[in-house]
């Protein structure tokens, strides 16, 4: 069995010149530039602190600007958190497979990771089963947790990544970048209690990867559709543009849901349909992220 990891290199090599790659080290540094610390204590603020270190609460009592306190720590650790049941067995928007989507993307942040000298943890599982890898710095585990990523199939547990997020939430309370590797999901008050949770401890960043077209003359037809027993679905749809269009009234209104949880808590967010898309809305990305913090 060849390696996964390998694979993605090759293809970060063949989508990308070195100055690109180049730059996405930059942005990827950029997102814990000021960041590789722990809260110590509060002192008073000087000029030239930055803002966003005040502790406003702290300020609003004694009525004195305070400035949080850090002291650094040795590494980072970043957290993939993905959903591996049997959706992520569905076709992508492009006509690939969704997890193989999801393992070129959790390959090029990994790879950033391990290079930048961090670490990268894993949180995966399908239906009620949650699965957890720590974190290493090593290119064999990036390994580990591609093929975790990989072995998603049609005989795989439902997806429930909420169940994943509420894991991370009670379980890790180490601050971590997290990033999150989603199918479509329905955006609900669950979903944005514990990303309020989440956002309050952790740094995020969403990767959604887009479902396929179920209507009109982009529809992607094959046995992937039916993972979630999605072919009848096309049918209809196809027979009736009415309902077509319901139905994609319906897929907007999920999509800015979701769009209005995660901006309610200023993580910064793509969707990714296709392994030739992934390093430029990586890189795009990182970048949103670095210019909302």
């Amino acid at each position: 069995m060849g390696s996964l990891l390998t694979a993605v290199k090759s293809k970060m090599y063949i989508f990308t010149h070195r100055r690109a790659r180049g730059m996405l080290d930059g942005e990827y540094a950029s997102v814990f530039r000021g960041r590789s610390l722990d809260f110590d204590d509060l002192r008073e603020y000087v000029p030239g602190d930055e803002v966003r270190d005040i502790d406003w609460k702290a300020t609003a009592r004694t009525g004195v600007p305070l400035i949080k306190r850090y002291v650094a720590t040795r590494r980072q650790q970043l957290m993939f958190v993905a959903d591996t049941g049997r959706n992520m067995a569905a076709t992508a928007r492009g006509g690939e497979i969704k997890k193989d989507i999801a393992v070129m993307a959790i390959g090029v942040l990994g790879s950033l990771t391990i290079r930048h000298g961090d670490s990268v943890a894993l949180v995966h599982g399908a239906g009620d089963a949650t699965v957890a890898l720590p974190a290493e710095g090593t290119e064999n585990h990036l390994e580990q947790i591609l093929r975790c990523v990989d072995a998603a199939s049609i005989t795989s547990g439902p997806s429930s990544l909420i169940d994943r997020l509420e894991y991370v939430a009670t379980h890790y309370r180490q601050r971590m970048l997290l990033v999150v590797v989603a199918d479509e999901l329905a955006a609900d008050d669950r979903l944005a209690k514990v990303m309020r949770r989440l956002s309050a401890q952790h740094e995020i960043l969403w990767v959604q990867i887009a479902d396929a077209a179920l209507a009109g003359p982009d529809a992607v037809q094959g046995t992937g559709l039916d993972v979630a027993g999605l072919e009848p679905l096309v049918l209809l749809l196809a027979a009736d543009p009415e309902l077509a269009r319901s139905y994609a009234d319906a897929q907007a209104q999920r999509a800015r849901s979701l769009e209005n949880i995660l901006k309610a808590r200023g993580i910064a967010s793509t969707s990714i349909g296709a392994t030739g898309e992934v390093m430029t809305h990586v890189f795009a990305l990182l970048e949103r992220h670095r210019r909302a913090h």
